[in-house]
């Protein structure tokens, strides 16, 4: 008689499948990818080493989701940003400055999701959505065109040089040694960063000062 596996016995799976990833979460949040090593996951989720790869194919593979999970959450936020009232060159200017003031208020996490070399897996997916991005700014860049908020342009080569400016500008601010400096950390220092961030990618758009 072939096994047929409970209701009871699936919801048990799912919970620990799901107690492992909150844990793995949790380490990648504290201290990186790097730090995030397959026994410390299982010593805080009480399972055994081997019992998370019942669950997970890989270490790469539960990196990867996590990186999903997290960058998901990041361009929700920008799309939500992006679709507020106000010119297209207003929303865009929200949608920067909402991914800046998030990046920098959880340095560790988007270190990790931004510039932490990672597993070819992690890489894959993190190409994947520096497009999500892209295509979010894209679709931004078009309405201003259109509404005349922003001069004529290649709205697709536009997008991604936005999102790799914006990348590259918190690289060094998001780096470990730089991130636990006071100075960084402040508001002080962190306010007139993201304001140059900002007037930096909308000048770029605009040719104009905001």
């Amino acid at each position: 008689m072939a096994y047929r596996e409970t209701e009871k016995m699936r919801n048990r799976k799912s919970e620990a499948r799901k107690r492992i990833f909150q844990c793995a979460f949790q380490c990648v949040m504290k201290g990186g990818f790097r730090n995030a090593q397959i026994t410390h996951v299982a010593q805080a989720a009480g399972v055994a080493t081997g019992t998370i790869y019942r669950y997970f194919d890989s270490k790469e593979e539960l990196f990867a989701e996590i990186f999903r999970s997290a960058t998901q959450r990041e361009v929700d936020k920008v799309a939500e940003a992006l679709a507020t009232e106000g010119n297209a060159v207003t929303r865009l200017e929200a949608a920067l400055r909402q991914f800046a003031e998030r990046a920098l208020r959880g340095p560790t996490m988007a270190w990790s999701l931004i510039a932490e070399p990672v597993d070819p897996k992690v890489e894959a997916e993190r190409i994947l959505y520096r497009q999500a991005y892209a295509r979010h700014f894209e679709q931004a860049i078009r309405d201003g065109i259109e509404e005349g908020s922003i001069p004529p342009q290649e709205a697709r080569q536009s997008s991604t040089c936005l999102v790799g400016a914006i990348a590259e500008s918190l690289v060094g601010p998001l780096s470990p040694a730089q991130a636990e400096s006071d100075q960084t950390n402040s508001p002080e220092h962190q306010q007139p960063l993201v304001d140059s961030i900002v007037c930096f990618c909308i000048q770029g758009l605009t040719g104009t000062r905001r």
